[in-house]
C-alpha cells in the first residue's frame, strides 16, 4: 500500500510540473491569450484604416470635390482664375538670418 502511494504521489507531481512548466502550461495559455488580444487590436485598428481609405477612394471615384482639394493642398494647385498670394513673415525671415 506504501508503495502505491509513493507512486500516486510522484505521479501527482509530474502532473503538476507539466501544469506549469510543460507544453500547454499555464502560463502558455496566459501568454497565447495576451497575443490573441494584442493581434485583435491591432486587427481592429487596422479594419478602420481600411474603411477609411475606403471612403477615400470612394470620394475621389465619385466626387470632383475631394480630387480638388487634394490637388490645392498636397500639389499647390490653383483655379483659372484665381490669384495666389503667399505671405512672408518678415519677423522671422530676420530672426532666421541672426
Amino acid at each position: 500500500m506504501k508503495f502505491i502511494t509513493i507512486i500516486m504521489v510522484l505521479l501527482l507531481l509530474l502532473l503538476q510540473y507539466r501544469l506549469w512548466t510543460g507544453n500547454g502550461s499555464l502560463v502558455e495559455v496566459r501568454h497565447l491569450r495576451d497575443e490573441i488580444k494584442n493581434v485583435k487590436s491591432e486587427n481592429e485598428r487596422l479594419k478602420e484604416r481600411n474603411l477609411s481609405l475606403t471612403a477615400e477612394v470612394f470620394n475621389l471615384k465619385q466626387g470632383h470635390e475631394a480630387i480638388e482639394e487634394i490637388a490645392r493642398s498636397e500639389m499647390g494647385m490653383i483655379k483659372d482664375g484665381e490669384t495666389f498670394y503667399q505671405i512672408i513673415d518678415n519677423a522671422k525671415q530676420q530672426s532666421d538670418s541672426n
